[in-house]
C-alpha cells in the first residue's frame, strides 16, 4: 500500500492559513556564510564549526541579534561573507580569525579591517533548511535556484542566498528581503520575477507578501489589507501604519493607515478579527500529532476617510 506523504505548506495553503500577518522577524541580524552540507538543525550551527565560534554565535544570539547561516556554491568555505542588519554592513572573514572578529563584534569595536564594499543592492534569502523542515528542502531550493537564475539572467541588483529556518516553515518557499525587512511566503515559479521586478522598485510584491517584519503581526494585517486595497484603486503610495489600535474586543481591531501619493494624503480604516486555525506548524508536527490551534488575524473591513479641509 502506498503512503501518501504529507507536508506542512500544502496543508496550510489548503487550510486558507494567511499569509498577512506572519512576518515576525528581529530587526537586528548576523548574517554568516556556512556550506549548507555542514548546517545542523539549529539556525547557527555547523557539524564542522569550531567550539569557539560557535559559543560566540551563541551569546551574540542571546544578546538579540537573530544569527543565520547562509550558503552560495561560489563563496569559499574558507573565507566566510558576513553582513550585519540593518546596518548593511558587509565582512570578508577567513575561519581562522572568525573568533577575533565575533569577539570584536561583541566588544562593539571597529571591524574595519574585514569590512568590504557593502551591497550592491538589496539582500534576498530564501530557506532552503531541509534539516529543519522538508518543505523547506523540497520548495524552498527549487525556488532559491529560480530566484538566482533570474537574478543573473536579467541583471537585477540582488544578492540571492540560501539560509537556515526564516520562520514559517508552513509557508515555503520563503524568504527574506534586507534591509526591508520584507517577508515572503508560498512562493511560485510564477511569483519569482514578479516579486524581484517588485522588489527592485523597492515595493512588496503583493500576492506573497507576509509583511513588514518592524510591525506587529496585527499591524502586519492591516498594512497588507490596505496596501492590496490601494492597489486596487491602481495607487503604489507609501504607508504608514498607526501604532495604535481601536479596540472593539479582544479579537476585533480598527487600525488606521496613512498613506500618501504625491501631494495625496489619506487615511483608511482597517478593521482587523483574531481567528483561531487548527495547523501544522511544521512537518515534525505532523508525525507528533494533531493539529493545535492557532491564533491569527484577518482583515475584514476597509473604510477610506475623507479628507478634512
Amino acid at each position: 500500500m502506498s503512503v501518501v506523504q504529507r507536508f506542512c505548506a500544502r496543508e496550510s495553503a489548503t487550510l486558507g492559513d494567511p499569509l498577512a500577518g506572519s512576518a515576525a522577524h528581529a530587526e537586528r541580524n548576523l548574517l554568516l556564510s556556512w556550506p549548507r552540507a555542514k548546517w545542523r538543525r539549529s539556525l547557527r550551527q555547523a557539524s564542522d564549526m569550531p567550539e569557539a565560534v560557535n559559543a560566540r554565535l551563541e551569546a551574540i544570539a542571546e544578546s538579540g541579534r537573530r544569527v543565520n547561516l547562509i550558503h552560495r556554491r561560489d563563496q569559499s568555505p574558507d573565507c566566510h561573507r558576513l553582513y550585519l542588519m540593518p546596518e548593511n554592513r558587509r565582512y570578508e572573514v577567513p575561519r581562522d580569525a572568525l573568533p577575533a572578529f565575533l569577539a570584536t563584534l561583541q566588544e562593539g569595536e571597529s571591524l574595519a579591517r574585514w569590512e568590504i564594499a557593502p551591497p550592491p543592492g538589496p539582500l534576498l534569502l530564501c530557506c532552503t533548511h531541509g534539516k529543519k523542515d522538508k518543505c523547506c528542502a523540497k520548495f524552498g531550493y527549487a525556488t532559491y535556484r529560480a530566484l538566482a537564475a533570474a537574478v543573473a539572467d536579467r541583471g537585477l541588483p540582488f544578492e540571492v542566498w540560501e539560509s537556515t529556518h526564516l520562520g514559517g516553515c508552513r509557508l515555503a518557499a520563503s524568504a527574506v528581503v534586507f534591509p526591508a525587512l520584507r517577508k515572503y511566503g508560498r512562493i511560485s515559479d510564477a511569483d519569482v520575477v514578479p516579486l524581484l521586478e517588485s522588489e527592485a522598485a523597492n515595493r512588496p510584491y503583493l500576492p506573497c507578501y507576509r509583511g513588514d517584519s518592524r510591525l506587529s503581526p496585527l499591524q502586519q494585517c492591516a498594512q497588507v489589507a490596505a496596501l492590496e486595497w490601494l492597489a486596487g484603486q491602481g495607487l503604489r503610495p507609501e504607508v504608514r501604519v498607526a501604532e495604535d489600535a481601536a479596540t472593539e474586543t479582544a479579537d476585533r481591531r480598527c487600525l488606521n493607515v496613512h498613506w500618501r501619493h504625491g501631494e495625496q494624503k489619506r487615511r483608511l480604516a482597517v478593521t482587523c478579527e483574531a481567528r483561531t486555525l487548527r495547523r501544522h506548524d511544521t512537518c515534525a508536527d505532523i508525525a507528533a500529532g494533531p493539529p493545535t490551534p492557532s491564533r491569527v488575524w484577518v482583515a475584514t473591513h476597509l473604510e477610506a476617510i475623507a479628507t478634512r479641509h
